[in-house]
């Protein structure tokens, strides 16, 4: 009798932890919060944010104190005004301040690093903020990832940098991982078929995010891995022309939970 009890509390738990976690996923190049019309305005730029109540948000071209931009630690700034959490990484030292991406949780943030990516012929150096989150309902953290990469015609080093990414999370492919950014090539290229490896994008159909009047080329991307445990329910890009040059990218997502077989295995 004692061993039914045991069997219908084990899983009853199961079935309790069986829940998908929901997420909503932003990436965002705000390009330093300077519209197409030449006005800076980071309060805008918090303003699209919070139109859709992203839980993660990954923002590329983010200055920290910066002489452009009025000298205003825009990553903390944007956290006030979001009322979420920041992680910011610098990449370059510009004006007196920092350049780089930068990641908004709503979420504590656990853990957070950033790592310099590979670069070609002195080209601006790129990185990868990398950050874990404790989320309600999951046992371990989710990993969180945002990048910008190279713009130049040659890919040299965009697929260098998916390289580069790849086996910075290949040694961890059971925990649930997000990589949101701009990668500056499209979902046919090289540098998203390295990035397939380890990666599934969140829309399978091209959604353009580039230019923000009549866009026509998909260079912003949710991803995300291990493929089995994710879900999309929405991918759409935001129709916001004026605040940035490139418009928002939004998934929804759920997390799935863990097989039993999964879970027993980790134990």
């Amino acid at each position: 009798m004692l061993w039914l009890i045991l069997f219908a509390i084990v899983n009853g738990a199961r079935a309790t932890a069986a829940e998908p976690i929901r997420l909503r996923v932003l990436s965002y190049n705000i390009h330093h919060a300077e519209g197409m019309d030449r006005k800076l305005d980071l309060e805008r730029i918090a303003r699209v944010i919070r139109s859709v109540s992203p839980d993660l948000v990954a923002l590329q071209e983010v200055d920290q104190s910066v002489k452009r931009s009025s000298s205003v630690d825009q990553p903390a700034e944007l956290a006030r005004l979001t009322e979420m959490q920041v992680a910011f990484g610098k990449n370059i030292e510009l004006q007196g301040g920092g350049y780089g991406n930068a990641i908004l949780s709503r979420h504590p943030i656990t853990r957070q690093q950033n790592h310099p990516l590979p670069n070609f012929e002195h080209g601006e150096q790129r990185g990868l903020i990398k950050a874990e989150m404790a989320v309600p309902g999951l046992n371990a953290p989710l990993l969180f990832l945002a990048t910008h990469l190279d713009h130049r015609s040659d890919d040299r080093e965009r697929l260098a940098s998916a390289a580069a990414i790849n086996e910075l999370i290949g040694n961890r492919p059971d925990q649930p991982a997000i990589l949101a950014g701009d990668l500056n090539d499209g979902p046919e290229s090289a540098t998203l078929h390295r990035f397939k490896l380890q990666w599934t994008r969140a829309n399978e159909r091209p959604q353009p995010t580039i230019p923000v009047v009549k866009p026509s080329r998909q260079i912003d991307f949710v991803l995300v891995r291990p493929r089995a445990r994710w879900k999309t329910i929405e991918v759409r890009v935001l129709d916001e022309p004026v605040a940035s040059d490139h418009l928002p990218i939004l998934a929804v997502l759920d997390l799935l939970p863990e097989t039993p077989a999964a879970q027993d295995e980790r134990q």
